[in-house]
């Protein structure tokens, strides 16, 4: 974790802020942050444990603040956001930044695409599909370059 290097306040309220982003965002998009087919712009933020330990407590707050106002109930809030949880940790742990939007892919298809499977009753391997195809336009497609832009700008992160 961070605590030496930037104090366990600056720790905290990174962490906070980033939760607070993950979920004004999931929520200013909800038309498109739930349900079999979405595409959570805030997933995009999935890129941040790469510059900071930080971002995985405050992605996992911040998915479960979300999860509570999308409507699919405790399963999506439990689960859903552990593997926001999961996805974040093992991003920390990635040296090669094109690989690293492809945690919160793999473990959203497979963890998230059994919750919608359960609760929605669509299934498993569509569902999960459908949750993969939207992974790789959120991490992919703009968690990416926010990571290639982040990376330019590395110091906000000391």
């Amino acid at each position: 974790m961070d605590f030496k290097k930037t104090g366990k306040h600056r720790y905290w309220a990174r962490a906070a802020m980033i939760a607070a982003i993950y979920t004004v965002l999931t929520l200013i998009f909800a038309p498109i942050s739930y349900g079999m087919v979405q595409v959570r712009v805030s997933e995009m933020l999935m890129v941040l444990p790469y510059f900071t330990g930080a971002a995985v407590p405050g992605l996992f707050v911040g998915c479960m603040i979300a999860n509570i106002f999308g409507g699919q109930g405790i399963l999506d809030i439990v689960f859903g956001s552990l593997a926001t949880l999961i996805s974040a940790y093992l991003v920390t742990k990635i040296e090669n930044k094109y690989l690293v939007p492809l945690p919160p892919v793999i473990i959203n298809a497979l963890i998230v695409g059994m919750v919608l499977h359960l609760v929605l009753g669509f299934p498993y391997y569509m569902t999960a599909a459908w949750v993969a195809a939207g992974q790789v336009v959120a991490c992919y497609g703009l968690g990416l370059p926010l990571l290639i832009f982040l990376e330019k700008r590395s110091h906000i992160f000391d």
